[in-house]
């Protein structure tokens, strides 16, 4: 199931997987059933964030057995959740035939997506509907989101598990739903559901590519304020400069004379700067704000609303907390921003942010497009060296541009950088590893799609009831 994801992108296994998947629920006992789906998921996770030990082993410095214990745990906690859904399924869901395999397991298996995305702050990470990014199904995606093009992959490995083991009459359905939904899919895709506003703005994306191991070195700090000037000062003039996430490794407060000069010159140019920017919590002075800088016509700030488990913050008693710190990151006592924040001025346009992995929660962002005319995301996914992390990530960037119908602007530390068209095209982008500096022109666009306006509430009580509708069907003699 892993290579169904970036940067393999084998969408068909996806398919065939999840129909495996259903196939061995099909006469499981409910205690097979969760056995098998807590290994399903355990190897996709075991396999598709492998990339944990690079950046809690190599990077954090952490000690083998607490980086042994994290991904181990992840991996549990994400197979517990099929296990759990597996269980359920087979102890009290009564229909069968191809009812059971073409509405009810995906709508089982899209629910648990959409569920595991959120609960205890939850890891958005590998849902099914990003591996058919650059199918047909994605035009479902500005529509219904990330988890109905993950229902409507179910419903397609449902109908491939039909075909090989249903009567006549199922397997007809199962050739008219696989047919239905790709020819609707093809219908949808690129499809416009925003429009252009106003003259196409320029823009430059600033990739540092400072190594992780380097970043918070004393004796690279002012190297790394170099590399950032000098990389800048030839695009001066572009609307819109982005820098990544935490480029400078230290407080605003320690960088006021350099972000001054920065600001005086992208003014003089007219050019707006936006970075992501470290700050200390204005009201503790204790804690510290992941946070994003705009230097417009006034400064403004936003600041990161998703942090990361035991790198930005430890959900865990003081006790335990002084202990995981053997992680030795730089900060780890991050505040999380306000659910609420709005837009960022840039240029005469307004920029939908968000920092990191945030852009994998797409229904935290739904407010913000209301006004945002492009989306902005700054990153550094240095942590993860040379893994399949990135890709990953730059698929679920990919995904948010196409649900809402915007470019956006990825700047990131090492790479990928990118523009991504609002079909989620990647237009341009940056190598890995390399400094350097993407420039384009790009499209400002207003109004929302489908999914923008209610979120991922359709899927979910559509789902809801087909389950419902499962365990409440009269069980036959």
């Amino acid at each position: 199931m892993a290579l169904a994801f970036a940067p393999f992108d084998w969408w068909w296994i996806a398919v065939l997987g999840t129909a495996y998947l259903f196939l061995v629920w099909g006469e499981a006992t409910p205690r097979q059933a969760a056995g098998t789906g807590f290994l399903f998921t355990a190897g996709t996770y075991a396999a598709g964030t492998y990339w944990l030990y690079h950046s809690i082993y190599e990077i954090g410095h952490a000690p083998i057995g607490l980086t042994i214990f994290a991904m181990a745990g992840l991996v549990a906690v994400m197979g517990a959740y099929t296990a759990s859904v597996g269980y359920a399924l087979t102890r009290w869901v009564r229909i069968g035939g191809a009812v059971r395999t073409l509405l009810v397991l995906p709508a089982a298996i899209a629910l648990l997506e959409w569920f595991r995305g959120w609960f205890l702050s939850g890891f958005p990470w590998l849902a099914s509907g990003y591996s058919h990014l650059d199918t047909p199904l994605a035009g479902f995606a500005p529509v219904g989101g990330v988890y109905t093009v993950s229902f409507l992959v179910c419903v397609c490995a449902g109908a491939v598990a039909t075909l090989l083991f249903g009567n006549t009459r199922e397997r007809m359905i199962a050739v008219g739903a696989i047919a239905a939904i790709w020819l609707a899919g093809f219908a949808l895709w690129k499809r416009d559901w925003t429009d252009p506003v106003r003259e196409p703005v320029t823009v430059a994306i600033v990739q540092g590519a400072v190594p992780q191991e380097l970043k918070w070195d004393q004796e690279q700090f002012e190297a790394t304020l170099d590399l950032y000037r000098d990389l800048t000062k030839p695009h001066l003039g572009a609307d819109i400069i982005v820098w990544p996430e935490s480029a400078l490794a230290a407080p605003v407060e320690y960088l006021h004379d350099y972000l001054s000069a920065r600001w005086t010159e992208a003014r003089e140019s007219g050019s707006t700067l936006v970075l992501g920017q470290l700050r200390s919590d204005p009201e503790t002075g204790t804690q510290y704000h992941n946070a994003i800088l705009a230097l417009d016509e006034q400064p403004q700030w936003y600041v990161k609303r998703r942090l990361v488990p035991l790198a930005e913050y430890f959900p865990v008693p003081k006790f335990v907390r002084d202990w995981l710190k053997g992680l030795d990151l730089p900060y780890s006592g991050f505040q999380a921003g306000k659910r609420s924040q709005p837009a960022l001025d840039a240029a005469g346009e307004k920029l939908g942010p968000t920092i990191c992995y945030e852009d994998a929660y797409a229904s935290d962002q739904l407010e913000v497009l209301r006004e945002a005319t492009l989306l902005v995301n700054v990153t550094n996914d240095a942590w993860f060296g040379d893994s399949s992390a990135s890709h990953q990530h730059l698929q679920i960037s990919r995904m948010r541009a196409l649900e809402a119908g915007r470019t956006m602007l990825r700047a990131a530390n090492d790479g990928i950088s990118a523009i991504i068209g609002p079909h989620g095209e990647l237009e341009r982008t940056l190598p890995r590893f390399e400094p350097g500096v993407l420039t384009g022109a790009v499209q400002p666009r207003i109004g929302l799609t489908p999914y923008a306006r209610v979120g991922n509430w359709p899927i979910v009580i559509a789902c809801m009831l087909i389950i419902a509708f499962g365990v409440l069907y009269p069980r036959r003699r």
